[in-house]
């Protein structure tokens, strides 16, 4: 085999010096490879015969993009890159170092340009040798980028800020139960009152006063664990919930919490409320924040006065809510305290009724979790109107049924009644409950005898989600026999029709159910 005369890397020619030299070389490889790598460099600076040598490691460049020669022969050198807001405090503080013979260190944190236009932070730490006079001879630096970590500093100081601000909110929660409280007990009170006082009421009285008692009460027991749900809410331990809800509905469960105070202020309540509106939130919360505006329109309404409630169509995908009183207003210069925290509104009502002032950030923290938006117009002594929107509910049908062909029927029925209505099909049970977790249906339309679960387990899962009850159901069932819609009818199922079914019979139920 020829000769191999090529040395490796770890094979030594014989004579020490020119292994050293080798080795010597090996570990300035290895040094400026680190280097070139890091995102700091090095620099020093020896002052002699009032003359200044300085130097700069290369990895300068991986840092700022300019290389060693370029920073030498900027103006001032390294402190020509750090931005104008930051040089006065620098070069301040570098000055009282320089000057004070006791000080051998200095750390330094600012912000520098880089060559790209890129601002980024440093932490600049030097180390001086003094001479018997106190003057600094030689200089050592050693420059380190620390954008990442503030950064995270920054990140930190505003989780600090957003914690700061939850603990006021806790600190200020008994203030909020007071204020939305109020209203459910003043009826609860004034009617217990009544029937305590008038021994010679009629039975007719007697039972309104006493389903306002209960109304009330049933309204307060909501109330306290929509209040708990706001703290969960900042907290983030509670999600909001969004179901379909109609808006007449809504509107009117809020005004029959407040009857009581209604009636004792001769307050008429006018509402514009379309039937066929339906909005996507969560029923507590949004009956919470309805109710609150309701609450406030009432209290600063004089006695004989109306409040109109008013629903409609805002842009596209959201529904606007309007309540517009005849109250005393809002004065110019306490508007934009509203809705703030630090700057708390409050005053009382026109029959001295109290209020903390922190109610309408409840409101407004509500509606946010719902992606909508709250305002308000108001002229002192002409009254105001305060305006949110919500999401607008889909028109979505379902149709459970694995079924092809009747499914193809029943699409083309839905389809002639209802044009602009969405159409999902799942084959089973257990597909109808995975596509609910994002789409709330207007009507579910289902085969009573489906593969893995039959309808009456679809339904009985569904109400689960529903507990309200209010999504419609049409069941469609082979073999219908008498037990079976008496099954039906218990899980508050009507709406049942044996196949084959007749097409006008299922159209007139559909329309039915989407109202």
């Amino acid at each position: 085999m020829p000769e191999n005369n090529t040395l490796n890397n770890d094979q030594k020619t014989g004579n020490p010096v020119e292994d050293s030299i080798d080795q010597l070389q090996k570990e300035l490889d290895r040094y400026k490879k680190i280097i070139t790598k890091i995102n700091e460099f090095l620099w020093s600076a020896v002052i002699e015969n009032g003359n200044e040598d300085i130097f700069y490691t290369s990895s300068i460049e991986n840092l700022t993009g300019y290389l060693p020669e370029e920073v030498k022969a900027m103006p001032e050198r390294g402190l020509s890159l750090i931005v104008p807001e930051d040089f006065s405090e620098v070069r301040h503080e570098l000055n009282s170092f320089e000057n004070n013979p006791s000080k051998t260190n200095l750390n330094l944190i600012y912000r520098i340009y880089k060559k790209s236009g890129e601002i980024i932070w440093v932490k600049e730490s030097i180390f001086v040798e003094r001479d018997s006079d106190g003057k600094i001879t030689r200089y050592d630096g050693i420059v380190t980028d620390i954008s990442e970590l503030k950064e995270v500093e920054s990140k930190l100081v505003k989780s600090q800020e957003s914690l700061q601000i939850l603990n006021k909110s806790k600190d200020r929660f008994i203030s909020i139960i007071s204020h939305d409280l109020r209203a459910p007990f003043t009826s609860i009170l004034g009617f217990a009152e009544i029937l305590l006082n008038e021994t010679d009421l009629n039975d007719a009285d007697r039972q309104e006063y006493l389903t306002y008692i209960y109304d009330s009460s049933l309204h307060q027991l909501q109330l306290v664990n929509y209040l708990l749900d706001y703290s969960r809410l900042q907290t983030g331990r509670i999600k909001v919930e969004p179901q379909r809800i109609n808006a007449k509905y809504l509107v009117n469960n809020c005004i029959s919490s407040l009857t009581g105070n209604v009636i004792r202020k001769n307050i008429t309540i006018k509402i514009n409320v379309p039937e066929d509106i339906n909005i996507k939130a969560d029923e507590r919360l949004i009956t919470q924040a309805l109710t609150n505006l309701l609450s406030n329109a009432i209290k600063f309404t004089k006695e004989g006065k109306s409040i109109d409630i008013t629903v409609g169509m805002f842009k596209e995908g959201f529904i606007e809510f309007v309540v517009k009183d005849e109250g005393v207003g809002i004065p110019e210069n306490c508007k934009e305290k509203l809705f703030q925290f630090d700057q708390k509104y409050t005053t009382e009502g026109t029959k001295g009724e109290k209020g903390t002032g922190l109610g309408l950030m409840l409101v407004k923290e509500i509606i946010d979790k719902h992606g909508g938006n709250i305002w308000f117009y108001s002229e002192q002594n002409e009254g105001s109107e305060f305006h949110f929107t919500v999401p607008k509910a889909r028109d979505i049908i379902f149709i459970v049924e694995d079924d092809k062909a009747s499914t193809l029927i029943i699409k083309k029925l839905v389809s002639k009644k209802l044009p602009s209505f969405e159409i999902y099909n799942a084959e089973n049970g257990y597909a109808a409950i995975t596509m609910m977790q994002d789409k709330i249906p207007t009507v579910i339309i289902t085969d009573h005898e489906m593969p893995l679960m039959n309808g009456i387990h679809l339904i009985e899962s569904i109400r689960k989600q529903d507990e309200t009850n209010r999504i419609p159901v049409i069941v469609i069932a082979g073999n219908l026999t008498q037990d079976l819609k008496d099954k039906y009818a218990k899980i508050g199922v009507e709406r049942v029709l044996n196949k084959p079914f007749d097409f006008e019979v299922f159209g007139n139920l559909l329309l039915e159910a989407v109202g």
